[in-house]
């Protein structure tokens, strides 16, 4: 039985690693969801039978399966993409909890004075698991609207933090060292509840993707504890593997940023994001040029090169399909088309190439930002789609921008420029675009399906 159990892990750990592979490309990505699924399946079922049941341990067990089933498919169904980080969010906290609360019930079979190396594991996994689980309904909150997105921020917060950390500490050393008591354990899991809400209040709504990412990252490590509690091999495996890729995604995205990951942490953004704002609020009123859909249907149908640059805009309005017809309509007449895709367009990574997968744009005209940044001065229209601070020239050159230093799109470097908004309202960073008032630009105004569907039609009749 031990033999067919470690197989079984052992199955089950390859298909996490090999589904993993095919999720860091959009080809490969659906295939690794289910070879991933596959994965858990196995480890599943190769655990299940290693449970000394009882008649409430059966009925608990079958009731927690329903629930989780009927949660995730018909959350995963419902969602739309633009709730994607939330959604993430969501499973991830609910990931970090459960890792905390197996920890916990950990604590209480193995008694008052267990041995320090089954002990530790589950103090870092309640530790770990309970800030992840707190920070993730916090982001969440923001991300949902169901709290305000800004910064929130009170005199003495980090003070306060830190004094909470030091709390943790100090209640840890006591399991550790003197005795695994319900009073000590529990009240590190409060506390550390309380540090994940503090520890994301003061990160903008902006940064919530960067917090999501590093929370998964925190909460793989939780279950990678967990799994050293348990003596479960595919939960360490498991664990371990959302650790390091959490972490990794962590890193770059905050260099696509163009930032630390301490500046995001506790960089008070928002802070200069609004009085950057304010700055650019009492200047006056500034004038850009706008067209009707059948100049710009003209001027797309008699190029040789165009870019369209995918962002938040066209995901709010589901006009992905809307940008496949366009650029099928553009190729008919000869016109070369492609996709730039900047990392952090849109809400999370990955967001505009599942969006223009899903529309069957060809994997081939999908650039990343490296490949793409030079064939910018080459192109005859930059088409903008609902994207602003990825193309902000502020990033260039406005030191103290909250965006400065942050890699761009070149699309300022067109022969013309398509800007399509629905209105002239700033990005997540809060500023102005100069690129909206550049002498190439012109703005055209509206939902994006909408704008593009009559672009199509004024390119067929052009």
């Amino acid at each position: 039985m031990n033999t067919l159990l470690a197989l079984a892990y052992l199955l089950a750990a390859v298909l996490f690693i090999l589904g993993l592979k095919q999720l860091s490309s959009p080809k490969g990505a659906r295939n690794g969801n289910f070879t991933a699924a596959a994965g858990m399946v196995i480890a599943l079922g190769a655990t299940i039978p290693l449970l000394h049941f009882t008649s409430a341990g059966i009925v608990i067990i079958a009731i927690g399966l329903v629930i989780g089933t009927v949660v995730g498919t018909v959350g995963a169904r419902l969602v739309h993409m633009t709730a994607i980080p939330q959604m993430v969010a969501l499973f991830n906290g609910v990931g970090g909890g459960a890792a905390a609360l197996v920890a916990v019930a950990e604590l209480m079979r193995l008694g008052v004075h267990p041995p320090f190396a089954e002990v530790f594991p589950s103090v870092f996994s309640i530790v770990i698991g309970s800030i992840s689980f707190a920070g993730s309904m916090v982001a969440f909150s923001k991300l949902q609207e169901l709290m305000t997105g800004t910064p929130i921020t009170y005199p003495g917060q980090q003070i306060v933090n830190l004094l909470l950390a030091a709390a943790i500490v100090g209640f840890a050393v006591a399991v550790l060292a003197i005795a695994s008591v319900p009073f000590s354990f529990l009240s590190l899991m409060v506390l550390a509840l309380i540090l994940g809400v503090a520890f994301v209040l003061p990160i903008g709504g902006a940064d919530m993707p960067v917090v999501i990412s590093l929370l998964n990252a925190a909460t793989g490590l939780a279950v990678a504890a967990s799994g050293f509690t348990l003596n479960n091999f595919a939960l360490i495996v498991a664990g371990t593997l959302v650790g390091a890729s959490g972490s990794l995604l962590t890193k770059l995205m905050s260099d696509a940023m163009g930032r630390s990951l301490a500046n995001v942490l506790f960089g008070a953004f928002g802070q200069a994001r609004a009085g950057i704002a304010a700055v650019a609020g009492g200047g006056q009123a500034r004038n850009v040029r706008s067209a009707s859909a059948e100049d710009l249907g003209t001027l797309l149908a008699y190029s040789q090169r165009v870019i369209i640059v995918p962002g938040y805009g066209l995901a709010v309005a589901q006009a992905q399909h809307a940008a496949r017809e366009l650029a099928d309509v553009l190729e008919k007449r000869g016109v070369e088309v492609e996709y730039a895709i900047h990392p952090v367009a849109g809400r999370m990574p990955g967001h505009m190439n599942v969006l223009l997968a899903e529309a069957n744009v060809p994997y081939e005209q999908l650039k990343e930002m490296d490949q793409v940044n030079d064939d910018f001065k080459n192109a005859d229209v930059a088409l903008i789609v609902g994207a602003n601070d990825v193309v902000n020239p502020a990033a260039r050159s406005t030191p103290g921008s909250p965006i400065y230093g942050m890699p761009i799109l070149n699309a300022d470097q067109a022969k013309n420029i398509i800007f399509m908004k629905r209105s002239m309202r700033p990005g997540f960073a809060g500023i102005d675009n100069e690129l909206m008032f550049g002498p190439k630009t012109v703005m055209f105004f509206g939902d994006a399906k909408d704008s593009l569907t009559k672009l199509v039609s004024a390119v067929k009749a052009a």
